[in-house]
């Protein structure tokens, strides 16, 4: 199982892969620069290089870059939408450096005062922009928990974003259990339903990744309030039946719950232990 949480590149990425291991986790994300602002940090490939090192030697295959919460892709305002091209082109250029084994990840935004078929044109065109032959990143869509006016609530708006890609072949997605559930994706109850959903919707090949998050409101809320896992509305049971099942078990999970270093690390202790416990459903 690859298991990992939100750590901190503040003082850069061996130290984050170091504390990574150091609390069982074998995968982790971070933030690709500020994430309420857009200011990113140096590049320092000799950083790049020792994490790589000390990564291989500890079977870390895959990380994941989060972009800032300030990209808006989908929105209104043109300099907004600038920001959002400039972020992208520069962080996967960034990435590369690591020379693989590194995912990116992006909230597709909101679309405000458009309609959604606007705003989501206004996704496509970035990304047809920024995504090249060359492009050595896989890209990853957000599923969102559809509060207000965010895009990609629903799996029909993650498709059409994809199939309106033209390098088609370089986007992903990342689901998000808190946002699945908040969305109206009822993973308690009836996973397997949701599953073949995205199937037919999306594809499950282009499933690349998970967020894992219990749930601070209820069922199709609409809202998006992470709570530990466990003490939400889905549950620890729900959740040991995401990262066990056959369908999702390869894939890396990233824990997002409200935490601080010594929680994450009671928790990837407990779906671990109760992991090892558990086969995987057929």
């Amino acid at each position: 199982m690859k298991l990992g949480y939100h750590a901190s590149i503040a003082k850069g990425y061996l130290s984050a892969v170091k504390e990574a291991v150091s609390i069982g986790a074998n995968t982790f994300q971070f933030f690709s620069r500020n994430p309420r602002g857009g200011s990113a940090r140096e590049l320092d490939l000799e950083d790049i290089a020792l994490y790589k090192e000390f990564a291989s030697k500890h079977n870390i295959e895959t990380i994941l870059a989060h972009a800032p919460y300030t990209l808006n892709a989908g929105s209104a305002t043109r300099a907004t939408r600038e920001f959002a091209k400039q972020c992208l082109e520069q962080d996967l250029k960034t990435l590369a450096s690591f020379g693989g084994g590194v995912q990116y990840v992006f909230h597709p935004g909101s679309h405000t005062t458009l309609t959604k078929e606007e705003s989501i044109t206004f996704v496509i065109d970035i990304l047809n922009s920024v995504l090249t032959n060359d492009t050595s990143v896989p890209v990853l869509l957000e599923g969102m928990s559809g509060k207000g006016s965010e895009l990609c609530g629903i799996f029909d708006e993650l498709t059409t974003i994809i199939s309106g890609v033209e390098l088609s072949d370089k986007v992903g997605v990342c689901l998000d259990s808190c946002h699945l559930y908040s969305a109206g994706y009822d993973i308690v109850n009836n996973l397997d339903g949701v599953l073949e959903d995205f199937d037919k919707i999306v594809g499950l090949d282009k499933l690349k990744a998970f967020h894992l998050n219990d749930s601070m409101t209820a069922f199709a809320s609409k809202k998006d309030r992470h709570a530990k896992i466990g003490e939400g509305t889905i549950g620890l049971d729900a959740i040991i039946r995401i990262i066990t099942h056959k369908k999702l078990k390869h894939l890396p999970f990233y824990l997002e719950t409200p935490n601080e270093i010594d929680g994450y690390q009671r928790e990837i202790e407990i779906l671990k232990s109760v992991c090892d416990r558990v086969s995987p459903l057929q």
